[in-house]
């Protein structure tokens, strides 16, 4: 999961693109990076750390132009080095930068196309790179004798054709504008909006509307699946269907945990989807247990707190806020290692003891993935003086990886792998434990659409809807997402070797 702007205007786009970098790191803490265009140049500024890290005053002022675009990265499939951070570019041809967010399933199979038919060599394993230099083949292809922006729609529509998996891209083309694109299913979400200025409109693309509004831009609409748009440098808007048949299937994941609450996806209010989270999630407790003896309800932040306060409400019990976040931690649920959760979670969570003391606690989260955060969290609760600790998901039980752009890890590292939900409960240390129901999951995000009719819940179902994930594919994905792989590449990441 990672977090894209672009900016077309008619003054520097430096400042913006930086501040909506800052908007969106909760999509990526692992790198961030920017490039601008001015006068045929490109000016870029890359580096892993949170974005407050990886530019300074010198960076900024050096970014010059009125276009750009800028990533924030969450590392999924590969490896964390810095050579990996986003944009990436390609001279040929005119010069192209591109960034985006997702997962491509075949790579694999486009890396061997790209190196013995079209020519093309990769330097890194990330799928960017590889987007990145199929749009350029095809481009190539396609634009001569001449550019024309029809020669750029034909060239994502190929994309398309030949790229399987989860992606919104963002691109630049020196001299030319700004392209973005979203996948045929529409699974990765990006949005854009516009803002009137004396010299005129300009435009703004991104994955969430929260950074529209951040930079004072008016939320036009989401992309459709398929759909691209291209503002070119005159700051005109130009849109069209590249896909055949597309469909919308967005990830469900992004309204239960990864989307800020501020967010509009796909015409959903994520934080209105969140209260109705908790309205059916409520619902499930008050059928297992009508007669419950449930005190205090308690988020685990942040994500779950519009959540528990729909609990609390539905239960008429109180509400309260328990732990105190460390805002410095990144999300434990990313970090490379089990040592390295582990360790994070107390210092990211500190418990208020009066909140625990003497009572039945019931602890409502976004989701439960390895376990590992939730089992340390019932413990502080115990410790903090908690009678009895409950532990309710919002998310049904996480049982399968996602494939398009979410770290999750290998399934035998998933605490509900073969596992009941009562076996999860004892494993954790919960005195009882409930997850929502898938159903009322997807209910609650579609009753802010009507228009979606289908998820990408694969997380929770195993079903792919681009329909080329195999146990092979699987094993490939174990061997590169699985704790003791990552940790290699960490290790191989923090080397002074430079690979060329």
């Amino acid at each position: 999961m990672c977090g894209i702007a672009g900016i077309v205007s008619h003054s520097p786009v430096n400042i913006d693109l930086y501040e909506s970098l800052s908007v969106l790191q909760h999509r990526g803490q692992d790198a961030a990076g920017i490039v601008t265009c001015d006068q045929g140049r490109f000016y870029m500024r890359k580096a892993n750390g949170l974005v407050r890290d990886v530019f300074y005053r010198q960076h900024i002022k050096k970014l010059v132009g009125n276009m750009g675009i800028a990533h924030v990265r969450y590392p999924t499939a590969g490896c964390s080095s810095s050579l990996e951070a986003q944009p990436f570019y390609v001279n040929s041809p005119y010069g192209i930068t591109l960034a985006h967010n997702g997962n491509l399933t075949n790579t694999e199979t486009l890396k061997e196309e790209l190196f013995m038919e079209d020519l093309r060599h990769l330097n890194t394993e990330s799928d960017t790179e590889v987007l990145l230099n199929v749009f350029a083949h095809e481009l190539t292809t396609l634009a001569r004798p001449a550019f024309d922006r029809d020669a750029i729609f034909k060239a994502v529509s190929a994309v398309h054709r030949r790229c399987r998996g989860g992606y919104a891209v963002i691109a630049m083309i020196v001299g030319r504008g700004v392209l973005a694109f979203r996948d045929p299913h529409g699974i990765r979400p990006i949005v854009y909006g516009k803002r009137e200025t004396e010299a005129g409109v300009e435009y703004m693309v991104a994955s969430e509307s929260v950074a529209l509004q951040a930079q004072g831009f008016e939320l036009v609409r989401d992309l459709a699946p398929g759909e691209a748009i291209f503002i070119d440098q005159d700051r005109q808007l130009h849109s069209r269907q590249c896909a055949e048949n597309p469909k919308l299937v967005p990830c469900i994941f992004e309204y239960v945990y990864f989307a800020r609450p501020d967010s509009i996806i796909d015409n959903v209010s994520v934080y209105k989807a969140r209260l109705r989270m908790g309205k059916t999630l409520v619902q499930k407790i008050l059928r297992e247990r009508p007669e419950h003896d449930i005190d205090v309800v308690i988020p685990i932040p942040d994500t779950s707190r519009s959540t528990a306060l729909e609990v609390a409400y539905h239960l008429n019990v109180k509400y309260r806020e328990g732990f105190i976040k460390n805002r410095y931690i990144g999300r434990t649920y990313i970090m490379p290692g089990q040592q390295e959760r582990k360790k994070s979670v107390r210092q990211k969570l500190n418990p208020i003891g009066l909140e625990f003391s003497g009572k039945n606690v019931l602890l409502v989260d976004d989701s439960i993935v390895r376990g590992t955060t939730s089992k340390q969290i019932i413990q502080m609760a115990r410790e903090a003086g908690a009678k009895k600790v409950y532990m309710a998901s919002a998310a049904p039980p996480v049982r399968y990886p996602n494939v398009y752009g979410i770290d999750m890890p290998a399934p035998e590292e998933f605490v509900a792998h073969n596992r009941t939900v009562e076996e999860i409960g004892e494993l954790i240390g919960a005195d009882w434990l409930i997850y929502q129901d898938l159903d009322d999951l997807e209910a609650a995000v579609k009753k802010g659409n009507k228009a979606l009719s289908e998820f990408d819940s694969s997380c929770f179902n195993g079903k792919y809807i681009t329909n080329d994930i195999d146990s092979k594919y699987f094993r490939r994905l174990q061997d590169k997402r699985n704790d003791a792989a990552k940790q290699d590449a960490e290790d191989r990441s923090s080397s002074d070797t430079v690979e060329l």
